[in-house]
């Protein structure tokens, strides 16, 4: 013992100049993981009903288990309990990717994904469009309810601002938004309104080899689809609406900034720090990416753009108004003034009435409240509160129906002028 070698290891090394297996502990109660083990399993055992693309990782589960249960545990730790947990339920574990290197300020990539989310109470796809700088990895990511064209100008648009400047060259796929027809090799017929975008913003274009062997050529946006959604849209998430989910994604960019990519010696927002200054500088003004109509407004105040409705105010019946048309917008203008904004319906035969725009008409017709597009509206958004059917109740049962409908119509022209100071009636819509 004096040498400070147990006998025990002395004969094995005699026995044999091998040292034995070392045997892991079976059964070790892991102090500090043990109490969350059960936690872990059941976020598993609930990734079995949650979308494909959206299950947990093993580094989703431990960021869960330190920001939502306070856990004191290495990540180690709970990756190797994953690991051997996933196995045993059958799943696939492990992936491989090939370390790329690129110069900085000079490429983009680009790339739509999909995700599930609850908007509003309802399970729905969402497309996620995300540019990442191919130097630093950081990364701008928005979702939006279609994968048309417009949508994808648009988010060039808004990830330009959100960078401070314009990458040299961005890599695409060959998606129908950018190219009209590919041609042999590298060559592409590009669509005119994608045109207009690079020429507005004066950055060179690049189109992956067409199929699957094209997706291994930006494999570093391939990646990053999947890892915002592991991140940032795991479990599900329940929102209200679309502009909840992007401030949500919005906020995950700017927080991606502080992360470290394996094999690098310093964060996201370090090697963006040092990539930033290198872009193009933005245009004086944005790419206008709308679409503009002019349609009329028909006797129930209501406007039709591309195959839906929306309200105006009723002074405006029967007058033409300008649209412009947005991926996720409609604004409505008079005069040189804006009269109504709304946000754009998808598909055919919808649409979008608010209670504002009939106040005028409903001092008239006040009858016309209670079974109107608008309540009813008002109400799925959330914008009706409880305590207005409760008084409109006791007015009822006070005055009658038609006397209470007349002082309801009073009650919302006292809080639309609360409001919003400074305004008294929509008849003062030019």
């Amino acid at each position: 013992m004096r040498h400070g070698v147990h006998r025990r290891t002395v004969k094995q090394a005699l026995a044999s100049p091998v040292p034995p297996v070392k045997r892991s502990p079976v059964g070790r109660p892991a102090p500090k993981l043990g109490p969350y083990r059960p936690v872990i399993d059941s976020w598993l055992q609930a990734d079995r009903d949650a979308p494909r693309k959206q299950r947990h990782t093993a580094k989703r589960i431990h960021q869960r288990l330190v920001d939502e249960h306070g856990a004191d545990v290495a990540e180690t730790t709970v990756r190797q309990y994953v690991r051997g947990r996933k196995r045993a339920m059958g799943w696939a574990v492990g992936e491989v990717f090939v370390p790329q290197v690129h110069a900085p300020g000079v490429e983009a990539e680009v790339d739509w994904g999909e995700a599930e989310v609850v908007l509003a109470g309802v399970a729905v796809k969402v497309h996620l469009f995300v540019m990442r700088a191919s130097f630093s990895g950081a990364a701008f990511c928005q979702a939006s309810l279609v994968e048309t064209q417009q949508a994808f100008l648009e988010l060039h648009v808004q990830a330009f601002e959100w960078y401070g400047g314009v990458f040299p060259k961005i890599r695409f796929d060959n998606l129908k938004s950018a190219v009209k027809k590919v041609l042999k090799g590298r060559r592409r017929v590009e669509s005119d309104r994608f045109v207009a975008l690079r020429s507005h913003y004066l950055f060179a274009s690049q189109f992956t080899t067409p199929g699957l062997e094209g997706a291994h050529e930006k494999g570093g946006v391939e990646n990053e689809v999947g890892r915002h959604r592991r991140n940032h849209l795991v479990p599900v998430p329940h929102v209200a609406d679309l502009a909840e989910l992007n401030a949500l994604l919005l906020a995950g960019c700017e927080a991606d900034l502080a992360r470290r990519i394996d094999g690098r010696p310093v964060t996201v927002g370090q090697a963006w720090a040092v990539e930033r200054p290198l872009l193009l500088a933005l245009p004086a003004e944005p790419f206008d990416a709308c679409e503009t109509a002019a349609p009329r407004v028909d006797a129930k105040s209501l406007v039709t753009i591309r195959r839906n409705r929306y309200s105006v105010p009723v002074a405006l019946a029967g007058l033409k108004v300008s649209a412009r048309i947005g991926a996720r917008e409609i604004t409505i203008n008079h005069g040189g003034l804006e009269v109504a904004r709304h946000e754009r319906l998808h598909g055919k035969s919808g649409t979008s009435a608010q209670l504002d725009h009939y106040l005028e008409l409903l001092q008239r017709k006040p009858g016309g409240l209670e079974h109107s597009v608008a309540l009813n509206q008002e109400r799925d958004r959330g914008c009706w509160p409880e305590c207005f059917d409760q008084l409109w109740a006791a007015l009822t049962a006070r005055y009658g129906r038609s006397d209470a409908a007349r002082q309801m119509v009073d009650v919302v022209l006292c809080a639309a002028s609360a409001a919003r100071p400074g305004w008294s009636s929509p008849s003062a819509a030019p």
